[in-house]
């Protein structure tokens, strides 16, 4: 009795699976007219927004000209979207399709219909719109921090997913360290990734933002921003107290020395660093002193 069943459902069409009620995976309690893993056009009044998106900023010009396009050429890409219940979806992927489609006034989109809890749904949607062109480097990094922080990911496993390095990854969420006025600068596009990366490297923050102003006010390079940048963590770190390699000398040197000066009566300084180069500086009070110097230099010749 079962392999007649069998025969008949195998040779049903794949439309007429995809449509059916009874093959819903989410329940037949929700089925309606499309069901999971289907691709359909739907009424774009049946999706509801994400409320996982991460994307905050959307250029209006841009959606403009894609709403003409999708005019003209109808919309070529599905969006994704999850089902929620009977006629209802969610949407995980595509915003801006979705927006577009609205402004040129479609009453229907088509969509690819999946299965999704929340956690999934946030894992898809920030994936997906990390891989999009224009998203700004803050939205890039908010997004990794929710994946890591919602979805219990490593960074290790974050990079794998996005696929991206590791130290790409950790260079983007270095950047939610700098304080807020630098990320709303950066995120705006008054300065680049590259001049907040330098940024990063001060741990001051009043100095991070007087140079953040120097940069806007002057149009400093990334360059000039490194520059500035590494001169003042190293006059911080010899302000610490931290000796520079260039002022050690060894103590058989400075005997010699002490030796020198007691000889000639005279003060006597040595400046070498680490890879031996260094002078003598021999300080002398008056034209007398000087010329008994030249005399004893003369005849040491």
């Amino acid at each position: 009795m079962t392999t007649p069943n069998k025969k008949r459902v195998l040779g049903r069409g794949l439309d007429a699976i995809l449509q059916s009620q009874e093959t819903d995976i989410t329940s037949t309690d929700i089925s309606g007219s499309y069901v999971a893993g289907a691709v359909a056009e739907i009424d774009i009044d049946l999706i509801e927004a994400n409320p996982f998106q991460p994307r905050t900023d959307f250029d209006e010009k841009a959606l403009q000209e894609l709403s003409e396009s999708i005019k003209t050429q109808g919309v070529i890409q599905p969006v994704t979207v999850r089902k929620m219940g009977y006629d209802k979806y969610q949407l995980i992927s595509g915003e801006r399709r979705l927006r577009a489609s609205k402004m040129a006034g479609l009453k229907k989109i088509p969509v690819f219909i999946r299965v999704a809890n929340d956690e999934q749904m946030l894992e898809m949607a920030l994936i997906e719109n990390i891989h999009r062109e224009g998203l700004n480097a803050i939205e890039v990094a908010l997004s990794y921090q929710r994946l890591i922080e919602e979805c219990q990911l490593t960074q290790e496993q974050l990079s794998e997913k996005v696929g991206k390095d590791r130290s790409t990854v950790t260079n983007f969420l270095r950047l939610l360290k700098l304080p807020p006025e630098i990320q709303v600068a950066l995120r705006d596009g008054f300065i680049s990734m590259g001049h907040a990366r330098a940024l990063i490297n001060i741990g001051d923050t009043t100095k991070q933002l007087l140079i953040l102003k120097r940069v806007i006010e002057e149009d400093l390079n990334v360059r000039q921003v490194e520059k500035i940048t590494h001169e003042l963590v190293e006059s911080q770190t010899v302000g610490k107290g931290v000796k520079k390699q260039s002022d050690y000398i060894p103590e058989s040197f400075k005997k010699q020395i002490d030796n020198i000066s007691k000889s000639l009566n005279m003060s006597v300084k040595l400046n070498r660093n680490n890879r031996g180069k260094g002078s003598i500086t021999i300080n002398f009070k008056n034209d007398e002193e000087f010329d008994k110097l030249i005399n004893i230099i003369s005849n040491n010749k």
